[in-house]
């Protein structure tokens, strides 16, 4: 069952953010955009080149008004001393919330449970705390957070602009189509 269109129920997890321990709460994801990064492990191979080219895009993702959020079943703890000996993770300004329970993890379904560990999922989730957008990558295939601004900007896009939508390949410039009868066998 897709999680797209549904809203982010209520969670209450510790996180790790700028030297502080923080609570993230799903009304977090309220107000403004949003991306959720789930990802297997701290001190792991993928996991911080992927984390690195988010903190990479972050103030292009600021300037879009949208928070990033990573998340892994490690806790905040872990999180903080990742951050303080890794030279990729010690760039990022993003929230990474610790998941030890798999709450978050099991609500957004990416649990592997054999291992405990979340998949490689990516979530936008809109102003009103709804999921728009779902990407789940198998554990050896990293992301990339360029895709992600595009994405983020038809999201956007749509929203403010009903009865209109962005075809393959959309760039903020490009043409989006408007769904009608007359369009039917067209494209």
């Amino acid at each position: 069952m897709s999680l797209v269109g549904k809203q982010v129920l209520p969670f209450k997890l510790q996180a790790y953010k700028n030297g502080e321990f923080v609570e993230v709460t799903e009304e977090d994801f309220k107000g403004h955009w949003s991306i959720l990064c789930f990802y297997p492990a701290d001190f792991t191979f993928v996991c911080p080149t992927e984390l690195e080219d988010l903190q990479e895009h972050y103030a292009t993702f600021k300037d879009l008004g949208v928070e990033v959020y990573s998340c892994s079943a490690d806790t905040h703890f872990t999180h903080k001393a990742w951050h303080d000996h890794s030279d990729a993770i010690s760039k990022i300004e993003y929230t990474m919330i610790g998941d030890p329970s798999h709450k978050l993890i099991e609500m957004f379904d990416v649990l592997r449970e054999e291992e405990g560990l979340a998949d490689r999922g990516t979530f936008i989730i809109d102003p009103d705390g709804v999921i728009q957008a779902v990407e789940i990558n198998a554990d050896g295939i990293g992301r990339d957070a360029a895709s992600l601004v595009d994405k983020i900007k038809a999201a956007q896009y749509v929203r403010t602009h009903p009865g209109e939508v962005c075809p393959a390949k959309w760039k903020e410039t490009g043409e989006t189509l408007k769904p009608s009868l007359d369009l039917v066998g067209k494209i």
